[in-house]
């Protein structure tokens, strides 16, 4: 399958934006984890607004800036949203409340806890009737989502915008499913080429077992925290992906899955 990467958003701790991860994966800038800013999504209505999330305005903020980088309209992309663990926070807290027989379970929070909450507010925000496919496969989403979305778009013949997202999950469910740091990322394939890509992918899947390709940056500090990132929280495992289209060039990139692995050879336009 041969996807180009029309559009590609950012935002981490300590990377608000494509741009400044892109200085980081090129061994221009330190990598330093701040925590990131998470604006309220103004698409929504201030009502609706009120109830997101942190990590419902995550996804949102990565899916807008990766339409707005591709100069696409929102509302007619298909759409392939991606995630570990969902809205660990509020799923916490809910099992919380379950487990005090005094303690009550908001409405909003019920609400927020499905795994689509940030798909479904995307489509509202967006105005969108487009498919949506909504994935968790644990450590895997990240490349599960991006095999889901490159096929959507070569099967389909339409612009597909991925979106893959996880945060640091509470105590004490922690303890079952450790997971760190704030990551998002954004991109947005098209079937056909366009004027301003960065990259085009070639993507197939090979049923047999691999392992990541390991992140290797010009800076081995840098390389070894952001390795750390990839270990500790799914969605960061896109960065040897975002490494490659940063640092230019031709790049071969395996992502693994749970069964299976996926190759993708990564070409500058």
């Amino acid at each position: 399958m041969r996807v180009w990467i029309s559009g590609l958003a950012v935002l981490a701790d300590g990377m608000a934006g494509w741009e400044p991860a892109r200085a980081i994966l090129r061994g221009e800038a330190a990598w330093q984890p701040t925590p990131c800013a998470l604006p309220p999504p103004a698409t929504l209505a201030p009502n609706e607004r009120r109830r997101t999330s942190p990590i419902v305005r995550l996804a949102m903020t990565v899916a807008g800036e990766a339409c707005a980088a591709a100069g696409c309209d929102p509302a007619k992309v298909h759409n392939v949203f991606g995630s570990s663990n969902g809205d660990g926070m509020v799923v916490n807290t809910i099992l919380q409340a379950l487990a005090d027989p005094t303690a009550g379970v908001s409405p909003t929070q019920f609400h927020n806890s499905v795994h689509n909450a940030a798909a479904g507010y995307w489509t509202i925000g967006s105005q969108s009737h487009q498919p949506v496919a909504c994935f968790g496969g644990y450590d895997w989403s990240w490349g599960f989502s991006l095999l889901q979305a490159a096929a959507e778009a070569v099967v389909e013949e339409k612009t597909v915008l991925l979106c893959v997202y996880d945060m640091t999950m509470p105590q004490p469910l922690a303890q079952k499913r450790p997971t760190q740091g704030t990551f998002g990322v954004g991109l947005v394939l098209s079937p056909h080429p366009v004027p301003h890509a960065p990259a085009v992918l070639d993507m197939e899947y090979g049923p047999e077992g691999a392992a990541d390709t390991a992140l290797t940056l010009p800076d081995a500090q840098t390389t070894a925290a952001l390795r750390a990132l990839c270990h500790d929280n799914p969605a960061a495992r896109c960065l040897p992906l975002l490494a490659a289209i940063a640092q230019g060039g031709m790049h071969e990139i395996r992502v693994a899955g749970d069964v299976g692995h996926v190759a993708i050879k990564v070409t500058p336009c």
